[in-house]
């Protein structure tokens, strides 16, 4: 089964996700207002894409039209912490990860974009978060 990378990033209301690449023919798009809602329309705009592309005659890969791929979801940062609103404060993942709450806000706010290091510290915190979540009893 082929898998299809799916970046979802913050729009300031919404969250976007595309994917493209040279076996879509082409770029897909969604946005929604919640994450389950964008997931769901990008798999509605990718199944339109795909018919559209089969009824203009456009070669597809056999596994693409015949819907044997998976998607794989990547939250860009901004996307990741306001997922998670309502869930976790921002001021938990900073003290988690190492990282100072004002920047938090601003990886969330998307007025800064975090390195590749900071995004792991974010991700390892918010792992480190469930963790200990899991062994409460």
């Amino acid at each position: 089964m082929e898998k299809i990378n799916v970046i979802i990033g913050w729009s300031g209301n919404n969250y976007a996700a595309h994917a493209q690449g040279d076996e879509l023919n082409g770029v897909v798009v969604a946005t929604h207002k919640t994450l389950e809602g964008v997931k769901s329309e990008f798999e509605s705009a990718l199944q339109f894409h795909i018919e559209g592309c089969m009824k203009d005659g456009d070669l597809l890969p056999e596994w693409l039209s015949s819907g044997n791929y998976k998607l794989d979801y990547e939250l860009e940062v901004p996307a990741l912490l306001h997922s998670l609103d309502g869930v976790l404060t921002r001021s938990a993942i900073a003290r988690v990860s190492g990282i100072n709450a004002k920047l938090i806000g601003h990886y969330a706010s998307g007025h800064r974009t975090p390195r590749p290091q900071q995004r792991k510290k974010i991700i390892d915190g918010i792992h480190e978060i469930s963790r200990e979540l899991a062994s409460v009893v």
